[in-house]
């Protein structure tokens, strides 16, 4: 990072597009290869968009059944970098430092289970 990166000032338009872009590819590439829970859920997309379009009877279903996928690779991103903050802070053991990542561990399966629900009942709506 350069000292611009930091410069809110001239941090503005195109450049900040740029910057941002770089940013969230840093990010990406950085869950990829520290979060195994990232990674598998990527290796899912093999099987996860062919099933979207497949089960789909529309263009809204298929973007309903990826838009909740990519909503667990959301919640996925902001667990591990809330999980990353608490690690840099303490690596004691602490309830204080456990509650944040347990809350994030929550917030994942909850989009998880977003997931399922809306998946299930696209599919019994289709084959029910």
């Amino acid at each position: 990072m350069t000292t611009s990166d930091f410069d809110k000032a001239s941090n503005t338009g195109f450049r900040h597009l740029v910057n941002a872009t770089r940013f969230s590819l840093r990010g990406f590439r950085a869950a990829f290869r520290h979060e195994s829970a990232f990674r598998q859920e990527t290796a899912g997309l093999i099987v996860i968009v062919p099933a979207a379009v497949w089960l789909g009877d529309e263009a809204v279903q298929v973007a309903m059944l990826l838009g909740v996928y990519l909503l667990v690779f959301v919640v996925e991103l902001l667990n591990s970098g809330i999980e990353a903050a608490v690690d840099h802070t303490s690596t004691e053991q602490h309830d204080l430092a456990g509650r944040p990542k347990d809350l994030g561990s929550a917030a994942v399966f909850g989009a998880l289970v977003i997931f399922g629900l809306v998946w299930g009942a696209v599919m019994l709506e289709r084959f029910g």
